[in-house]
């Protein structure tokens, strides 16, 4: 399926790495122009790029702009997209993923309509059942409501694949950061956004389809790399007595948590230069979901 005509002043970012069977698939969906970062693919995925994107010049349509940093720099791809965009809303796509027509025109409406507006999560269909992603479900019940001023109930979190972006807000808050690298990278961002004064909302009727790669790591290794990224945004951006028992209690506790403390131990010097003082919203809503309290 191509873009059409009419497509969007968003861009698509996308980062991926040796994902070529996954792009043959997703790439020919994106509306509006794409920009997509390779982390250093081996499998021919630069190839598969460089023909969508003549594909797509031959027949008029929004460029694919092709980044090569020469190695993989994880979620911090992404910036480098974000950067090169010369749209004021970037929506991002992981290489299994895109957004359903006309979803992308619609979020530009919610956004013009809401100048607070920094993020907007969208509603995640999952696989070819288009089952709804448990998240979506949370989000959408958020406990703290929704402001007067944002298009959805407010969130304190989002889905990379599948949230929408003012580039200028992003940018600001530094985008994602190479002290957690990949997985969880959308937590610190979140944090910094609210502490910023901007506001990020869930949107069910922008909607983006997922299809989860079949090229992806083991889940015990995810859960210990998120639990690793969890504890070190912790000592970036929560209470301190708040890092520190969470860190402590999973060297107790062992196995997986362990292993995520361990792994996190070398990159606790980056993050603590990174820290910056905890957002009193954060906390409150963090409170407010049974968060870790300080």
């Amino acid at each position: 399926m191509s873009p059409s005509p009419s497509s969007p002043d968003v861009t698509v970012v996308v980062a991926t790495r040796d994902r070529a069977d996954d792009l043959r698939a997703t790439l020919p969906r994106h509306e509006g122009p794409v920009v997509l970062v390779d982390n250093g693919s081996s499998d021919g995925s630069v190839e598969v790029v460089r023909a969508e994107a003549a594909r797509r010049e031959r027949e008029g349509l929004p460029p694919l702009t092709l980044l090569q940093p020469g190695r993989n720099l994880g979620a911090t791809a992404r910036n480098l997209g974000v950067r090169a965009a010369r749209t004021e809303l970037v929506a991002f796509a992981d290489d299994d993923s895109w957004w359903e027509p006309g979803a992308l025109a619609r979020a530009q409406g919610v956004f013009a309509a809401h100048p607070r507006l920094a993020l907007l999560a969208g509603r995640t269909l999952v696989g070819p059942e288009d089952v709804l992603d448990p998240i979506c479900a949370d989000m959408a019940t958020a406990p703290w409501g929704r402001s007067p001023d944002l298009p959805g109930p407010d969130v304190l979190g989002f889905l990379a694949c599948t949230a929408i972006v003012r580039r200028e807000a992003f940018l600001a808050v530094g985008g994602f950061d190479e002290v957690v690298f990949f997985a969880g990278e959308e937590e610190r961002v979140t944090y910094d956004l609210v502490a910023a004064g901007w506001g990020l909302a869930y949107v069910a009727d922008v909607v983006a389809h997922h299809h989860p790669s079949v090229s992806r790591s083991p889940a015990h290794v995810r859960r210990e790399l998120l639990g690793r990224n969890y504890l070190l945004t912790a000592w970036m951006r929560r209470p301190l007595p708040v890092a520190a028992a969470r860190t402590a209690r999973w060297l107790l506790e062992g196995g997986e948590h362990r292993r995520s403390v361990l792994d996190a131990a070398p990159r606790l010097p980056r993050a603590l230069r990174a820290r910056r003082r905890p957002s009193a919203e954060v906390e409150r809503r963090l409170r407010l979901v049974g968060g870790d309290a300080a």
